[in-house]
Parts: C-alpha cells; sequence; structure tokens
C-alpha cells in the first residue's frame, strides 16, 4: 500500500539549504564544468543502480536535465547562464550529505529536497530548454533529420535565441538576486511559487540517462 509523507521546511530549514549551496559552490570553486557535470552524473549513476524510489527518480530527471543543458551545443549557455546551472549542479561534486546514499530508501532523500529547491529556483530555465528539446525534435523529424546530429543549425538559431530571451525576461520578473541567495525567501507558505511542474519530453538530448 502507497504511503504519502509530506514534508514542511520551515525559512530556517530553507535558509540551512541555501548554506549548503553556498558552501559548495566555494568547495567547488576550482573544479571545471566538466568535472562538476562528472559529479552529478555519477549521483545519477548511483540512483539508477540502486533503483531508487519514484519521488527521488522523478527529481533525478532534473539534475538529468541540467546536465544535458550545459552538454548541449545547440542550446549554446552564456557564461552567466551556464555559471547558474553549475551552481545547482555544484551541490553534487560536494561531499554534503546529510544521509548517506546507500542507506535504502531514504538515503536519497537529502538530495531530492536539494534538486526541489533547485528545479524552483531555474524553473525558467528548464522551462526553456524542454520546449527548445521538443522544438528540436519536432522540425529534425519534419526535416528527416537526425536530432542528435543537429549542432548550430539556422532554424534552431532563431528558436533558442527566443526562448532564452523570454527566460531572461522571467528571470528578470522573479529576480531573485541570482542562484542561492533566494533561498528561504521564496518558498515558504506564503510563496506564490507553485508544485514544480515535471516534464515529460521525449526529444532527444546528450547524455546517457533518462529517468522519466
Amino acid at each position: 500500500m502507497p504511503l504519502t509523507i509530506n514534508l514542511d521546511l520551515t525559512d530556517q530549514d530553507l535558509q540551512h539549504f541555501a548554506g549548503v549551496v553556498e558552501s559548495a559552490r566555494q568547495a567547488s570553486a576550482s573544479l571545471s564544468n566538466a568535472q562538476v557535470i562528472d559529479a552529478a552524473e555519477q549521483l545519477l549513476s548511483k540512483a539508477q543502480q540502486s533503483k531508487a524510489p519514484q519521488f527521488v527518480t522523478e527529481r533525478l530527471a532534473v539534475v538529468e536535465t541540467l546536465v544535458a543543458m550545459m552538454r548541449d551545443e545547440a542550446w549554446a549557455l552564456s557564461d552567466e547562464d551556464c555559471a547558474n546551472v553549475r551552481s545547482a549542479l555544484a551541490y553534487f561534486a560536494h561531499d554534503a550529505d546529510v544521509i548517506p546514499d546507500n542507506v535504502p530508501v531514504l538515503g536519497f532523500i537529502d538530495d531530492a529536497i536539494m534538486i526541489e529547491l533547485c528545479a524552483r529556483e531555474l524553473q525558467h530555465e528548464i522551462e526553456a530548454y524542454s520546449d527548445f528539446i521538443e522544438f528540436r525534435q519536432r522540425e529534425a523529424e519534419r526535416r528527416k533529420l537526425d536530432p542528435a546530429q543537429v549542432g548550430r543549425a539556422d532554424w534552431l538559431d532563431a528558436r533558442r535565441e527566443e526562448l532564452q530571451d523570454r527566460m531572461h525576461r522571467r528571470r528578470k520578473r522573479d529576480f531573485r538576486g541570482g542562484f542561492g541567495s533566494g533561498f528561504g525567501t521564496g518558498y515558504g507558505g506564503s510563496s506564490s511559487y507553485g508544485p514544480v511542474r515535471r516534464y515529460s519530453d521525449t526529444g532527444w538530448r546528450p547524455g546517457p540517462f533518462r529517468f522519466r
């Protein structure tokens, strides 16, 4: 029989996670983007092998998306946008687990919470990239191309610029001072943010993982 457990995080709890994010960011400052991505992919691999529970795998799909965003040549993130995504992934390059990942069922709870907060912080980036994936898949099929082989095509450039411009406008509207600085101030009981949207796109993206 399924069991539903709701977790209510106080502002103090969220400030704790904000501190963890900042510590992880500083600790990984000397790492290359490739090393940060590799650490996140190691988490994905470990969770896949451990058969993590559904509430974890649903959130691991967010990590997969963030990794793909940094790897995707066609998405071509600016340095500033790349830094925002990297700040989220830096947590997984830093040994800050409250619960060891090898503890059955519970081992990924702290990771799942952190992923949920990252998803809310980067909701506009995730939404824009998911729309880009779907557009590329549709257009590649229409043009009889392999989406995995489509790089910086002209027809992708216009759509990418449109979506990233939308992403920037929405981020500016909801400006929170950069990743992590708004943790604990925008997600409490009075927050206007609803549940993080789950994406179910089936288009091609870089990377070996598909948590769906």
